[in-house]
């Protein structure tokens, strides 16, 4: 009795401090919802389906699934968190951080063991001698503290389902238990707990239970095949039978394939392309951490090694995508506390790359500590997005960063405007803006940048006017002007990374974008072009990315085409003294 009313203390004070940041995190709420952005509170036309490379829902029109993994498969085989806060109030959060959808993971056990299945949450708990988690969920969720363990997890669901998340259900491995080694006997068809007969009658179970619950949009087969016995034929022989039968039993969820290598190799599909009775639901994944790649982050030049990498994803897998495939990146993540800086410089390539092909992905994790992980109770996950106690954001400057990744670029249906460019700053998540002609420009949200072209002649310029990105001299902003063909008009895309914008200043030096302390874009000396391992580029990483989105900001009186909007050309002279 008295770890349950200290659980219920706990509880209030985590409700009321969920609410306090909520507050803190309005501005970052706001920006994700402006006009024209799809919102993730508002249920798609549901079922979603393919068309060529875009996941688009029932009218055809473009859902980019912005997810987040909840974990469940491991050795409570219950959802993380339930002790710590109500489950609806969790899936609240996750809408209200901007994500429209949950990777929800699932061990093959809890649909193939019925004497594991049957087991309640209180008795999972009790026998994992787990007694103060079981105190948190009888105040937090009394509602499933005796149910059986296939039903809570259905609960869970359900509570996403009422607060319009949609969710993928991960077979994530077989016996229950935090995932993976190549040898932990779940890794490929044939090992230890890896009966792939006894996998498709689970895939075939869940398939079944979850048909008609709509927000169930998606299966993932099976995360992360791995170890020594895997080989490409069984992954034909088994991967192909497993999609099918979801498909069977389910022919609305999209069906979600992962490669070898932990998640890392697709390249044989290139050469054998999967044979199935269906393709419009077909969805390929892929995993990558800054750990994927070792310690290379931190022990290279970060210009060339996100230039190695990034050749390396579109070899193995990003391919797919002009072959007319969707991919996912299922996983992906960073230690949020910002002191890895092995897994700080992967992330700012990732993000420029998963905002230059408008991925849909899904970041591990939500979990800011489990139940039991690895024998020890109440691990801390510092790659959550919520903290130890389940009530506090982490990082909220994250979020900023992910936030004009929840909303897709461009897409079927999305075509509100003529394609053209969007300045990206992955470091920050923001775009490059201009208040007025007068200001320099900013930093600012991504859904009020205004569109560019990137011409044959290497010069930005705003579409629709005659206004170009001008570099006006060294540690100087730069500028808006109209004469754009001298060198400081000129933008190379220079690096391995592919992501510093190069020109020439009046005095012939070479100067690259950058940021200031106040989010003014500036020209400094290019810097970490390669070689130096000690320095960080990612101030002066900027990334061209298509849109056909327009921009929801309100046009200002200072706004305006020189030639369109001043009384008469005859001022044009006048104009060019203003830079």
């Amino acid at each position: 009795m008295q770890n349950q009313t200290r659980n219920m203390i706990t509880t209030r004070k985590c409700f009321g401090f969920s609410l306090l940041f909520l507050l803190f995190l309005y501005p970052i709420i706001i920006t994700l919802f402006t006009p024209h952005t799809i919102n993730p509170l508002t249920a798609v036309d549901l079922p979603l389906s393919t068309n060529s490379r875009w996941i688009v829902d029932k009218g055809g029109r473009r859902v980019k699934l912005a997810c987040v993994n909840w974990v469940s498969h491991l050795d409570a085989v219950v959802a993380e968190g339930l002790s710590k806060q109500p489950m609806d109030v969790v899936s609240k959060g996750i809408a209200s951080m901007g994500f429209n959808c949950v990777r929800f993971t699932w061990p093959l056990f809890l649909a193939t063991n019925d004497s594991l299945a049957s087991l309640t949450v209180r008795q999972s708990f009790q026998k994992l001698g787990l007694l103060e988690a079981i105190a948190g969920i009888q105040a937090n969720n009394p509602s499933i503290i005796d149910l059986p363990l296939l039903k809570a997890y259905q609960m869970v669901v359900g509570s996403l389902g009422e607060n319009n998340v949609m969710v993928i259900l991960d077979n994530h491995i077989s016996k229950p238990g935090w995932c993976c080694s190549n040898f932990d006997g779940n890794g490929f068809f044939g090992d230890q707990y890896f009966n792939p007969d006894l996998w498709i009658t689970g895939l075939t179970k869940m398939a079944t239970l979850f048909n008609g619950v709509t927000n169930v949009i998606g299966m993932s087969l099976r995360n992360e095949l791995r170890g020594p016995r895997q080989n490409v034929n069984d992954w034909y022989r088994y991967m192909q039978k497993g999609a099918e039968a979801v498909h069977s039993a389910n022919p609305d969820v999209l069906v979600i394939l992962s490669g070898l290598s932990y998640d890392k190799e697709l390249s044989f599909i290139r050469n054998q392309p999967v044979n199935l009775s269906f393709t419009d639901k077909l969805v390929f994944e892929v995993h990558w951490y800054g750990f994927t790649d070792g310690q290379a982050w931190e022990n290279g030049n970060p210009n060339q090694v996100c230039g190695n990498v990034m050749t390396n994803m579109m070899r193995m897998s990003g391919y797919l995508l002009d072959e007319g495939w969707p991919l996912f990146v299922s996983e992906f993540g960073v230690d949020l506390r910002g002191r890895n800086v092995n897994d700080n410089r992967y992330l700012n390539c990732f993000l420029g790359w998963a905002a230059e092909h408008d991925l849909d992905w899904a970041y591990w994790t939500l979990v800011g500590s489990y139940y039991l992980r690895e024998g020890v109770i109440g691990l801390n996950e510092y790659y959550g997005l919520l903290d130890w106690n389940w009530c506090d954001i982490r990082n909220s400057s994250f979020l900023q960063r992910l936030s004009a990744l929840q909303s897709p670029f461009r897409g079927p249906g999305i075509e509100e405007t003529n394609l053209h460019k969007v300045i990206f700053h992955p470091l920050t998540g923001l775009c490059v803006l201009r208040k007025s002609i007068f200001d320099p420009l900013r930093l600012g949200p991504c859904s009020e940048t205004e569109a560019w072209s990137y011409t044959a002649q290497k010069t930005l310029s705003l579409k629709g006017t005659y206004f170009c990105l001008q570099a006006d001299g060294l540690q100087k902003p730069a500028k808006l002007g109209i004469i754009c063909t001298d060198s400081g008009s000129k933008w190379d895309i220079i690096s391995d990374s592919k992501m510093h914008l190069s020109s020439k200043v009046s005095n012939g030096s070479t100067v690259c974008l950058d940021v200031d302390s106040k989010d003014t874009i500036v020209t400094k000396p290019c810097k970490c072009l390669n070689n130096d391992k000690t320095c960080d580029p990612a101030s002066q990483w900027f990334k061209l990315v298509d849109s056909t989105k327009s921009s929801t900001k309100t046009k200002s009186t200072f706004q305006f085409n020189p030639f369109s909007d001043l009384p008469g050309k005859d001022y044009l002279w006048k104009f060019f003294d203003l830079f």
